[in-house]
């Protein structure tokens, strides 16, 4: 008895090969998208960790504000808190601040401010009192940002936008409202409350 040898037909293997090709992409996909995916979640939980970082150093910096106003060389002082509106190239805030418990740092006079290349930079002075000549390091401390609005609580319990105030006798606002819009559009408003 013959038996017969049967093999494959030319439409057979054509249609193997085309649903493969058709898994093969269907992964290709999935597989880009998982990646995609992943590059994203990284990307938002780094945006979130910078973010956390700069809130907590503000929050940190503005709590141990000092009541000291600062002596400047050329005999005068500078109030203990001091805030203007947008100024280009100066500080939107700048202060005394008392050294950490933990004695990892001294006090300082600090400055924010949002540069050109959209980051609010930490300006650190070397002390308190400023010296003839004395300047300030610089750090950039959040980036991508493209508005940085700070307001100040006063005595009668009114947001202004400048610091001191005309009339009133606190040396530093009982509360400061911190507004950081980034380049993305996406906006945060955080309150701190001082005294």
């Amino acid at each position: 008895m013959k038996r017969s040898r049967r093999g494959f037909t030319l439409i057979e293997l054509l249609t193997a090969l085309l649903i493969l090709s058709l898994l093969a992409l269907m992964s290709y996909r999935g597989l880009g998208a998982v990646l995609d995916g992943r590059a994203h979640a990284k990307q938002e939980t780094e945006k979130w960790r910078r973010l956390e970082s700069f809130f907590a150093r503000f929050e940190r910096d503005v709590l141990l504000a000092s009541p000291r106003p600062v002596r400047i060389a050329s005999g005068g002082t500078l109030p203990a808190w001091r805030a203007q509106a947008e100024v280009p190239l100066e500080p939107r805030l700048e202060f005394s601040r008392f050294g950490s418990a933990e004695g990892v740092d001294t006090a300082r006079r600090l400055s924010y401010r949002l540069n050109e290349k959209q980051e609010i930079e930490l300006w650190i002075w070397p002390g308190l009192d400023l010296a003839p000549k004395a300047e300030p390091a610089r750090y950039p401390v959040l980036s991508g940002v493209s508005e940085f609005e700070l307001q100040y609580l006063n005595a009668d319990l009114s947001w202004l936008d400048a610091w001191p105030p005309a009339t009133g006798n606190l040396i530093i606002p009982r509360a400061v409202r911190l507004r950081v819009v980034l380049a993305s559009g996406e906006e945060f408003v955080r309150l701190f409350a001082l005294t």
